[in-house]
């Protein structure tokens, strides 16, 4: 059946069909919409703006108030060249302004991420979706695209044929459908089918920023301890490959938190290519300094402090704010120490074990968790095949590529909504001319 349109008896030619209701996708169907176009977005969940709902724990890391254009860029890795003249025509200080007007205040926490001052991830929803009522999009919610219809002569799409067999027809089409990360939020890799369909290269998905696990059997009894400032070194074999710094978190598989969810994808790569040892562990290991600001001797002498002056305690009993007390009690375990065993009676040699520990406490990579617990995957459309001046596929004329569907990895920090916001805001306005 030809779509009438939700407004309309006769048939609807939009200006702009926007797929895709998540960050992007909001941000592009209002751009579309303020410069004139008429703009309809189809959003295939009850709700828009699923993913960002649920992203930062419910806070929604906005974006990294990093205002050095060519110094953001750089956590991009080698995407971010691509990026420079999409990023001069919406950048950091263009989304900040975008939310203040709007009544979304922010505040800056660790590491320059930006959140808003209400820690809640529907304000910002809210304010994508006061932008585009003001101008008029229409929104289409449980409406699940099938396909892509291309002109006979394939040199550009005319419409997009629903599930319910309805079509929709459209001048241009901005596809914000995300990855395959989350896919209980709608990121199923639907768009990547469609695309492959039009002739554009798409590079393998793979989980990203995702937690890593472990096979010690010690991560069972640390499960929600978390820690800050610990120095990680990535080995194979017992090669250096990388050095990291940040907030870690123990989970009941193994680790999670920012410095591990942005070594994952460096982690996985190594895993791919990994070679098990003798004794059955895979040789990717990651090293933690839990204290990089004292040295072995510092912290010698620390612990020998704290020892003498609880003497009479039992190690399990010992009072400390070096590290998590189930930390010490896991460490000292590892180290020889029993829980029953009195401060005074800990020797010189169990001791300098467990400085070992926290100085160099080995944890062993068996894998990544899967995408339905990656904040991002890595892969997606080739960057050669878009025109990030407009983000216009290059294969297809009147076909725009935003967000999560582009192969673009990047770490945690806000970086991958200011990635839809820049990439939404470039496809609205080049979607429509007036």
């Amino acid at each position: 059946m030809r779509n009438k349109g939700p407004n309309s008896e006769s048939k609807t030619i939009w200006d702009v069909v926007v797929v895709g209701g998540g960050p992007a996708g909001m941000m592009a169907a209002g751009t579309a919409a303020s410069r004139g176009a008429r703009v309809l977005l189809l959003e295939k969940n009850n709700r828009l703006g699923e993913k960002l709902l649920i992203s930062g724990g419910g806070r929604c890391n906005v974006t990294n108030a990093e205002l050095d254009t060519r110094t953001l860029l750089a956590k991009y890795g080698v995407a971010g060249k691509f990026l420079f003249s999409a990023f001069a025509q919406w950048g950091v200080a263009d989304t900040l302004e975008f939310f203040h007007t709007r009544g979304v205040m922010t505040k800056i926490e660790n590491e320059l991420r930006v959140f808003p001052v209400s820690n809640k991830a529907q304000s910002v929803c809210d304010a994508l979706y006061t932008y585009m009522r003001e101008h008029h999009v229409t929104i289409m919610r449980n409406a699940t695209v099938k396909e892509f219809i291309p002109s006979r002569d394939n040199s550009k799409i005319t419409a997009v044929r629903l599930t319910s067999g309805d079509i929709i027809d459209g001048k241009a089409f901005i596809l914000a459908t995300g990855g395959k990360s989350r896919p209980e939020t709608g990121s199923t890799g639907d768009g990547f089918t469609w695309l492959e369909a039009l002739g554009h290269t798409v590079i393998d998905t793979a989980p990203a920023l995702v937690p890593l696990k472990l096979s010690d059997t010690w991560i069972k009894d640390l499960q929600g301890v978390a820690l800050t400032g610990v120095r990680f070194t990535i080995l194979q074999g017992n090669r250096r490959q990388s050095v990291h710094k940040g907030k870690m978190l123990f989970t009941h598989l193994g680790v999670s938190g920012p410095a591990i969810l942005n070594m994952s994808n460096e982690v996985r790569e190594l895993l791919a290519y990994d070679l098990p040892r003798p004794d059955g562990q895979g040789s990717v290991t990651i090293v933690a300094d839990i204290l990089p600001t004292l040295d072995h001797q510092q912290l010698d002498m620390k612990i020998q402090e704290i020892f003498k002056n609880q003497s009479n305690r039992l190690f399990a009993n010992i009072q400390l704010q070096l590290i998590p007390a189930a930390l010490m009690q896991t460490l000292g375990a590892l180290a020889g120490i029993t829980p029953q065993t009195p401060c005074h009676s800990i020797s010189r040699t169990s001791r300098q074990a467990l400085v070992h520990l926290i100085k160099a406490l080995p944890m062993h990579v068996s894998g990544t968790l899967g995408l339905d617990k990656a904040v991002i995957a890595s892969g997606g459309i080739a960057l050669e095949e878009v025109d990030f001046k407009t983000m216009r596929s290059r294969k297809i004329p009147n076909l725009y590529l935003t967000g999560d569907i582009l192969n673009i990895v990047r770490p945690t920090g806000g970086y991958s909504f200011q990635l839809c916001w820049t990439t939404g805001s470039v496809a609205g306005h080049h979607a429509f001319t007036k």
